[in-house]
């Protein structure tokens, strides 16, 4: 017996049952003629009852589990009654937000508004971010990510000064 079997829970699933997604890795499947898109294969579990696409920053497009989706949506909301830049920011995330259900296959359809938004072509590159994923044009990412990877060893100091490596 191992000692999984002598513990009290079920093992790893019961320890992320609650938990918001880990998005993680980066994959590059193909935008078909339709605009379908299969999700990762490690995203499916994740995103596969459902999800959200919507604008995401530096011309990306966010895929959101339906609950981090409402988080984030519900966060604006309580601060964009008197706060123009956010209420201006909801109106530009929300009207191009879409709500997907993937096929049995595990593909969600990429609207064209938000394909135009991120010049998404066939050749796509998907990230996990966390609690949501993105989907970049493929050239667009190779060239956020030379031009980031250049400055990431200089910022960690700045963006994560409590973490330890």
């Amino acid at each position: 017996m191992t000692g999984a079997e002598n513990s009290p829970s079920g093992g790893i699933g019961d320890l992320m049952a609650g938990l918001p997604p880990l998005l993680l890795g980066t994959y590059t499947p193909k935008i078909d003629a339709k605009g379908r898109m299969a999700l990762p294969a490690k995203f499916r579990s994740q995103l596969g009852q459902g999800l959200v696409m919507a604008r995401g920053q530096e011309r990306c497009v966010y895929l959101l589990p339906f609950d981090e989706f409402r988080r984030i949506a519900g966060q604006i909301q309580r601060t964009s009654v008197g706060n123009k830049a956010a209420r201006e920011y909801l109106r530009v995330f929300l009207s191009g937000a879409v709500d997907q259900q993937p096929d049995k296959q595990g593909r969600v359809l990429v609207p064209q508004m938000l394909r135009d938004y991120a010049n998404l072509g066939s050749d796509v590159v998907v990230i996990g971010v966390g609690t949501r994923a993105e989907i970049w044009n493929k050239d667009a990412w190779e060239s956020y990510l030379n031009d980031k990877e250049q400055g990431y060893s200089d910022i960690a100091d700045d963006v994560l000064p409590e973490v330890e490596f």
